[in-house]
């Protein structure tokens, strides 16, 4: 595969681009052990986040039931195209993922016409796997562990992106996406990737994660929104204290001293930084005001 994408770069006249983050995976042991992790199955939906010019897309059409390979890239489509005629399997979609409607147009579709045409596919797993540009590596994941129909996400990322998404309580990496993550998923780093193994090399480290959807979240939520709003609010400054993020962020309607009263009956000190709870501390105070702002709200319906 590295000669072939060599090839399709000359023949296509195609460049990396820099504002698109693009550095091609061009070692076939990387790809292999990648398409490996995915352990996909003939009945099997996968959506490829940034196919590129089809460095893994060929071996993934080849063993899933489905593929949807999406690229935002316009000149890196032909080749992309060149790649993978061999198969009828595949959709390819010109988009950016961070804009794609993932349920409507790709999952549903897949059920509605088989996403390539013709029968029904109802997969078994759906799959997403992709080698995500650093400069949105949070904004894909978050949006990928928010599409409750996806099973199994295997991504390569930043090693730095990847430490963050398995980031603990008290670790300076640890924030919004460590919690997600763990809300989602079990995650783990399956292995590291040199920087050698791309081109154009990137400066630092990659690291193949793999998240495996929880089928019931390690906590139970009375507000989930509130619950992530809170978490949001908390690292917004990190700097701050759990009263004051909660107080500025104006999520619930009450006053300082009643924000202080619901933190001491959860038994959390309001001096606590976001930085230092979990994700059940966490859960307590989104539970602990979503209760008092379902009584504030029925005595106004009264």
């Amino acid at each position: 595969m590295e000669r072939s994408i060599k090839l399709l770069m000359d023949k296509y006249g195609i460049k990396p681009s820099k504002s698109l983050g693009q550095n091609f995976l061009m070692d076939k042991e990387i790809q292999a052990k990648i398409v490996n992790a995915c352990n996909i199955k003939k009945d099997d939906l996968v959506i490829e986040v940034g196919a590129g010019m089809g460095a893994i897309s060929c071996e993934l059409a080849a063993r899933a039931g489905k593929l949807a390979a999406i690229e935002i890239d316009r000149h890196l489509l032909p080749a992309l195209q060149e790649a993978l005629k061999q198969y009828n399997n595949v959709e390819i979609i010109h988009g950016d993922i961070l804009k794609l409607n993932l349920k409507d147009d790709i999952i549903y579709k897949a059920y509605r016409t088989g996403l390539t045409g013709g029968q029904e596919f109802k997969p078994a797993r759906i799959i997403a796997v992709g080698n995500l540009p650093y400069y949105v590596t949070t904004p894909i994941v978050e949006k990928l562990l928010e599409e409750e129909n996806i099973d199994e996400i295997i991504i390569m990322v930043q090693k730095e992106a990847a430490e963050r998404i398995l980031a603990k309580p008290g670790a300076k990496n640890y924030g919004l996406l460590s919690l997600m993550a763990k809300y989602y998923s079990k995650a783990e780093i399956l292995f590291n990737v040199p920087p050698g193994c791309f081109f154009p090399k990137p400066n630092v480290y990659s690291s193949v994660v793999k998240m495996s959807r929880n089928k019931t979240p390690p906590v139970h939520l009375l507000n989930k929104e509130l619950f992530f709003k809170i978490i949001k609010s908390s690292f917004g400054q990190r700097r701050k204290t759990l009263f004051n993020a909660l107080y500025n962020a104006n999520l619930v309607p009450l006053s300082k001293e009643e924000i202080k009263a619901v933190l001491k009956e959860t038994g959390i000190d309001e001096n606590t930084r976001g930085e230092a709870l979990s994700l059940e501390q966490f859960a307590q105070i989104s539970n602990a005001f979503s209760e008092i702002s379902e009584r504030i709200s029925s005595l106004h319906r009264q």
